[in-house]
């Protein structure tokens, strides 16, 4: 079950979540309420859980203390705490931020030891300065966390005479003595560069490996916005060979290993408005959720002890181009009774990709997009406890319509991408079967009126629904809905205090299924929290 499902289920969150911010945190009245954007306004904040935080001895460990001005790295060391043991019940990673001036929105990373435990972005300031957290389970990368390692982090940033805004974070892991609720991966790996690429040497007794890829397009080119890209001959200001259909893909030397439809991250100076995101960031901006791969039915193949090519490419971006992030961290569960776990892969079938982009051109210009892709893979392995068969099979499907104006004085864009996935799991126990089945939705334009006066609607959709199954039993189920409707206008090319900006904002997250019930909704208006309710 992916980490954004299970970190937080879900009535203990609701508790925690009135701890950390008061049960109906003070929110202002409609007299406090300013007719415009002021130079000052709430600090950002996220109707997603907090991390649910076990009732156990615990241990803080700081990781980076840092100024991001330029795209000089920070570069620390990591010792692992002590006297909470080797072993945790949970890992918390929480990073602690504060900007204040002018500032774009900022991309950044953190590595321990290689690996990628953070990958986030900024919000952007307010002249008299904000200030944000955000918190994740890590608990999956506590093999990383049991010995000495080197830290990196970066946030690259511009500071001059007209982006004034210095990044300033804290970030720090809490351990809680204890062991997890769930096995944790004995071993997390990064993949090794080779003349030929990159390469994974998986441990010879590995029977469960998945790979975690962090996708992210970004850089503020056209990638940044690959959902809004069109082919020739329409007359857009971004172009992709084939249009807006991106596909992240993952090979297992040359083999087709998995594909994923990439969330469509909206950073928060998104769709040309920070005035819809000052205070709500869009859905995973702050934490961005890495796609997950199971590669098992390839241990076979990978147990022999040898190094093996993975690839993971971006199906879509026009050759040559850059503008997509991808690193890459390899979990892998191993047979504690085996000194090698033998195997084979017996099925790896896709279809072609379906992308059909078509452009009508008009006063009002159209390209409606429908593609999609399929992908069955399926081996077994030879275990301590038996043969065991795993079967994974990926259904991703998209489908978008573009408009936009001559100078594209008006832009919009309705989209949908789905990504559904069923692992099957079978051996002399129970069958066990997963199924995920994902839903990201954009819906909005930004218009420029003859006043100059640019206007932002927009509303952003995350679904997912999970259901675990044994011997065809329910035995566990959970939907996510997690939406954010954003309406701000502000006038253009004129100096800060002359824009008169205006904007309203809310997001609602539900989480519910078979272990309870989380349900937080936040609204904004010019900047100032109006609404902090949980419905649970």
């Amino acid at each position: 079950m992916s980490r954004q499902i299970v970190m937080s289920m879900f009535a203990g969150v609701a508790l925690l979540a009135s701890a950390f911010f008061g049960t109906g945190a003070a929110v202002a009245q409609a007299a406090d309420v300013p007719a415009e954007f002021g130079t000052d306004w709430h600090d950002p904040v996220t109707a997603a859980p907090p991390v649910d935080r076990p009732h156990a001895r615990s241990c803080q460990v700081t990781l980076a203390d840092a100024q991001f001005r330029d795209f000089t790295p920070y570069r620390g060391a990591y010792t692992p705490p002590q006297g909470c043991g080797d072993h945790w019940s949970k890992v918390v990673l929480r990073l602690d931020g504060k900007v204040k001036g002018r500032q774009y929105d900022r991309l950044g990373y953190l590595h321990v030891g290689g690996v990628e435990i953070l990958r986030t972005s900024t919000p952007e300031p307010s002249p008299d300065g904000i200030a944000w957290h955000v918190e994740k389970d890590v608990t999956r990368y506590s093999d990383t966390f049991r010995s000495p390692q080197d830290v990196e982090m970066l946030i690259g940033n511009v500071v001059d005479g007209t982006y004034t805004g210095v990044i300033d974070v804290h970030v720090s892991l809490t351990f809680y003595a204890g062991r997890p609720a769930e096995r944790t991966p004995d071993r997390v790996l990064t993949l090794a560069d080779s003349p030929d690429g990159t390469t994974l040497t998986a441990p010879r007794n590995s029977e469960r490996i998945v790979a975690e890829v962090y996708a992210t397009g970004s850089g503020g080119g056209c990638e940044e916005f690959w959902y809004l890209t069109v082919a020739d001959p329409a007359s857009y200001s971004c172009k992709a060979d084939h249009g807006p259909y991106r596909e992240v893909q993952i090979k297992v030397d040359g083999q087709l290993a998995g594909i994923a439809a990439p969330f469509p991250n909206v950073w928060t100076g998104g769709w040309s408005n920070p005035f819809l995101w000052y205070v709500l960031p869009a859905p995973g901006a702050f934490d961005v959720r890495p796609i997950e791969y199971d590669l098992t039915p390839f241990v076979g193949l990978l147990d022999d002890g040898r190094p093996h090519r993975v690839d993971v490419s971006v199906i879509g971006v026009p050759a040559g181009q850059s503008g997509w992030s991808a690193p890459v961290n390899v979990l892998v569960w191993q047979d504690a009774h085996r000194a090698q776990v033998t195997g084979a892969l017996t099925a790896d079938r896709a279809t072609d990709i379906a992308n059909s982009s078509t452009y009508t051109p008009g006063s009002e210009n159209r390209v409606n997009t429908e593609a999609g892709h399929r992908l069955t893979v399926s081996g077994y392995l030879d275990t301590s406890h038996g043969r065991v068969t795993t079967t994974v099979t990926r259904a991703l499907a998209n489908t978008s319509v573009h408009r936009w104006t001559e100078g594209e004085n008006t832009d919009g864009l309705d989209a949908t991408w789905s990504d559904d996935q069923t692992v099957a799991v079978g051996g002399q126990g129970p069958a066990r079967t997963t199924r995920t089945h994902r839903t990201y939705t954009m819906n909005g334009a930004t218009t420029i009126g003859t006043d100059n006066r640019l206007r932002t609607v927009l509303t952003l959709g995350d679904r997912a629904s999970v259901v675990e199954l044994r011997d065809g039993w329910r035995t566990t189920w959970s939907q996510l809905d997690d939406t954010y409707s954003g309406d701000a206008a502000y006038t253009m090319n004129v100096p800060r205090d002359q824009r008169h900006a205006v904007g309203t904002s809310s997001e609602r997250y539900r989480l519910y299924g078979s272990d309870g019930c989380y349900d937080h909704v936040l609204t904004t208006v010019q900047g100032v929290l109006t609404e902090d309710r949980y419905r649970c």
